[in-house]
C-alpha cells in the first residue's frame, strides 16, 4: 500500500515522463536553494534557513498544487519506493508541526518577508482562513495523484488515469480551487490592509 507498484517501471531518463518529473523536480529544487542563499545573503545563515523552510511550509500547506512537497516526496520515491501521495500527507503533518515549533519558539521570523507574514496570519487566525488549508490539502492530493502515475508510466500515452480522469480533476483542481483559493487570499489580504489593484 505504501510502497509503488511492482510493475511501476524504474527511473530512466529515456522515458518521456521521467525526464519530466526530473526537470521539475529540478527547478524547484533550484528554486528553494536560490531562495535559501538570497536571504542567507540578506539577513545570515541561520535566519535565512529559517525564512526558507517558513516559505517551504506555505507552498506545502497552503497552495493547492504539490510542489513545495514534491521536492521532498521525489527523491524518497526513488530512494525507497513510497508513493508520492503518502509522502505528501506526511509532509503536510512535519510542515505543520514545523509552523508549531516556529511559533512557540521565534515567532519573529515570520515578520521578516510578506509571505511568512501571510503564513502567519493563516495559522494564527482559524476562522475563515483554516479553509485555505483545507482547500489546499485536497488540490495537493490531487495533484500529486498524478505525479505518482507519471512515475509509474514510460510515456503520457500510457496515463489511463490522466487520460480517464485528467480533464474533470484539472477542471475542478483549476476552476474549483482556485477561485476558492483566490476568493480567501483577497479577503485574508484586505483583512491584513493590504492594498489589492482593481
Amino acid at each position: 500500500m505504501l510502497k509503488v507498484k511492482p510493475q511501476s517501471p524504474h527511473f530512466n531518463l529515456k522515458h518521456e515522463t521521467h525526464v519530466e518529473v526530473l526537470l521539475k523536480f529540478l527547478m524547484l529544487a533550484f528554486i528553494l536553494v536560490a531562495y535559501f542563499l538570497y536571504m542567507s545573503w540578506k539577513y545570515d545563515a541561520s535566519t535565512g534557513f529559517a525564512v526558507a523552510l517558513l516559505s517551504w511550509t506555505f507552498f506545502v500547506l497552503c497552495t493547492p498544487v504539490a510542489d513545495g512537497g514534491f521536492i521532498l516526496a521525489f527523491p524518497i520515491r526513488l530512494l525507497f519506493g513510497i508513493k508520492m501521495s503518502i509522502t505528501q500527507v506526511v509532509l503536510w503533518f512535519i510542515a505543520l508541526a514545523i509552523n508549531i515549533f516556529m511559533l512557540l519558539s521565534d515567532s519573529n521570523a515570520y515578520e521578516l518577508t510578506y509571505l511568512t507574514q501571510l503564513l502567519k496570519h493563516i495559522l494564527t487566525v482559524p476562522y475563515p482562513y483554516w479553509c485555505i488549508l483545507m482547500l489546499s490539502a485536497a488540490g495537493t492530493l490531487l495533484s500529486i495523484y498524478f505525479g505518482d502515475e507519471m512515475m509509474d508510466v514510460t510515456s503520457h500515452k500510457n496515463r489511463e488515469l490522466h487520460h480517464r480522469h485528467g480533464l474533470k480533476y484539472r477542471a475542478l483542481i483549476v476552476v474549483g480551487f482556485g477561485v476558492l483559493t483566490v476568493t480567501s487570499y483577497y479577503f485574508l489580504l484586505k483583512s491584513l490592509n493590504i492594498q489589492v489593484p482593481g
